[in-house]
């Protein structure tokens, strides 16, 4: 007999399909050559100030929506700091203490034929980041690059319940 019980929650990101970044109006297209979509705030320079994409806020409602969650009226960012070579300013803008959906559910098919069921995962919540730039390690000769195209790219930071009880449901 396993004494073990299996127990999974995902967080996962998605990225949003907005034209400009989240906190710029740099250009989110991609497979551009290294570093040729990345503005002064993508870059981090001194004096510059994020404003947020409305596209980007509006993917996250809709989402909210779609999966019967309580959108936040009100939402807040805060900063991640972080040390990577590929996030300039040395940390994230985030949100945190209030995100903008909260709780919600989707049904999935488990399985198929005779033993298919539905399972219902919970949502705990989604809330709004911004990516990294990207670490290039290839044609660098024993060094790394850096792309900052993917920096300021909008994310939604997805995450469930401890609902799911196999792989299977996974």
């Amino acid at each position: 007999m396993n004494q073990w019980e299996v127990v999974i929650g995902i967080e996962t990101h998605a990225q949003l399909a907005t034209v400009s970044k989240i906190f710029s109006g740099a250009s989110t297209a991609f497979g551009a050559e290294p570093n040729t979509q990345a503005c002064a705030v993508d870059l981090a320079l001194p004096g510059v100030l994020p404003v947020l994409n409305r596209k980007a806020v509006e993917c996250a409602i809709r989402f909210g929506l779609a999966i019967g969650a309580h959108v936040a009226p009100r939402s807040v960012f805060a900063r991640k700091n972080y040390f990577y070579p590929d996030l300039p300013k040395g940390y994230q803008i985030s949100q945190f203490e209030l995100p903008v959906v909260q709780g919600g559910a989707i049904t999935v098919q488990v399985g198929s034929g005779d033993k298919a069921y539905e399972k219902t995962i919970t949502l705990t919540r989604a809330h709004l980041e911004e990516d990294a730039g990207k670490s290039l390690h290839e044609d660098f000769h024993g060094k790394s690059g850096i792309d900052l195209n993917r920096a300021g790219t909008p994310l939604l930071e997805i995450v469930t319940e401890p609902d799911m009880r196999s792989s299977d449901e996974a």
